[in-house]
């Protein structure tokens, strides 16, 4: 037991600063990304030894993506006499479109990054799951409730992958990213719906 937890202390780390944010994610609180700026420090150590090459690469973008997704959203905030949250709102079908476009160029990029240059043993599901988050985090940041339903796939995709490459507890917590995300869904669907019923009302005369 001392052996195993000695092998897997960071993926049990990494494991718990991950509940910690994506409990964060389910209230939509803007704390979220102070921990989502800790969370990738552990993890590129997690992948580099488990040899997931993209995943660790990632983490830069994500510890990125999070500073962005704190600017948005503390700019995004209402100010006045009751000041409030950025809005949770519905992705275009523009920005959907461009969205796919970027996922299909970022998952062949990274995957011929990972055919030519690592010797990773998973290319096209470790680039598919790091180009489906670029789309999930930049959704995210925007505050759009969507980007529940990319997280569905990515953390079902990762989950299968972890368990693959041994690494158990991160392969647990994504299979609960997943549940989670589920119901973040509908969550964050009711506080859209009460957010627009409570502009309506301040609208009225």
């Amino acid at each position: 037991m001392e052996q195993f937890l000695s092998d897997h202390w960071l993926d049990i780390l990494g494991t718990i600063i991950g509940l910690v944010y994506v409990y964060q994610e389910y209230k939509a609180s803007i704390l979220l990304w102070i921990t989502g700026v800790i969370m990738p420090v552990v993890y590129i150590f997690v992948y580099l030894d488990a040899g997931l090459y993209a995943d660790m690469g990632m983490q830069v973008y994500y510890a990125l993506a999070a500073a962005y997704g704190f600017v948005s959203w503390m700019l995004g905030r209402t100010h006045g006499k009751e000041a409030k949250e950025m809005p949770i709102t519905g992705v275009s079908a523009r920005t959907a479109a461009l969205s796919v476009a970027v996922f299909a160029v970022a998952w062949g990029a990274i995957f011929v990054i990972l055919k030519q240059w690592t010797n990773s043993t998973v290319p096209v599901l470790d680039s598919f799951g790091n180009a489906l988050s670029i789309i999930g985090l930049w959704w995210l940041a925007r505050k759009y409730i969507e980007q529940w339903i990319v997280w569905i796939v990515v953390d079902a995709e990762l989950a299968a992958l972890y368990v693959y490459k041994d690494i158990p507890f991160t392969a647990g917590l994504y299979a609960l990213y997943t549940v989670i995300a589920v119901a973040g869904y509908f969550k964050w669907r009711e506080m859209m719906m009460a957010e627009a019923a409570d502009n309506e009302t301040t609208c009225r005369p």
